[in-house]
């Protein structure tokens, strides 16, 4: 009876329910937000998480105040070690009536830059989130957790080297009979 307690209580932890992405069916709820001018564009930035950690996952929403339509865009990441990544914006895929990134993560601790680049009817616009600081990785090092994890390989590869040792095949009249 106890057994069949503990599987319904994992069963109901690692259901597909549990793993809706932040909860509220998949919509995402801004706990941050910065509003940035782009020209002539008035675009507010919203953040899932804040404060900034990184290598956790977040949503980061770009909504112009006038609407996506008829408008494209350019964001530009650039890291604290002056890595730089472009990619197009595209629309989120909770919300379509915004641009996001979807469950990204920032790989490294420091300031960060979000610049972009709005095409649309009213013109060009270009307009930085200048200072976007980002914590350090939350959680144990990353070492720690390769070797708790290689644990049960290690033990496999011991239980394998302690039965060849104790059955020694290379010793048995077998190995050198040509059969």
């Amino acid at each position: 009876m106890r057994w069949i307690t503990i599987y319904t209580i994992l069963l109901l932890l690692f259901s597909p329910g549990a793993a809706l992405a932040h909860g509220n069916n998949g919509v995402v709820v801004e706990q941050h937000h910065e509003t940035v001018q782009a020209g002539p564009y008035t675009v507010h930035v919203g953040f899932s998480e804040w404060p900034l950690q990184a290598e956790r996952s977040l949503d980061i929403i770009f909504a112009p105040a006038d609407g996506i339509t008829g408008k494209t865009g350019i964001l530009t990441l650039v890291a604290p070690d002056g890595n730089v990544e472009r990619e197009p914006l595209a629309r989120f895929p909770r919300d379509r009536t915004v641009w996001g990134l979807d469950v990204r993560s920032l790989p490294l601790a420091g300031v960060w830059q979000l610049k972009f680049a709005i095409d649309g009817p009213l013109g060009d616009g270009e307009g930085v989130l200048a200072y976007l600081p980002v914590g350090p990785r939350p959680g144990p090092p990353i070492w720690l957790g390769w070797l708790i994890g290689l644990l049960p390989l290690n033990g496999l590869i011991l239980l394998i080297v302690l039965a060849w040792r104790r059955v020694r095949p290379g010793r048995l009249a077998e190995a050198t009979a040509w059969g």
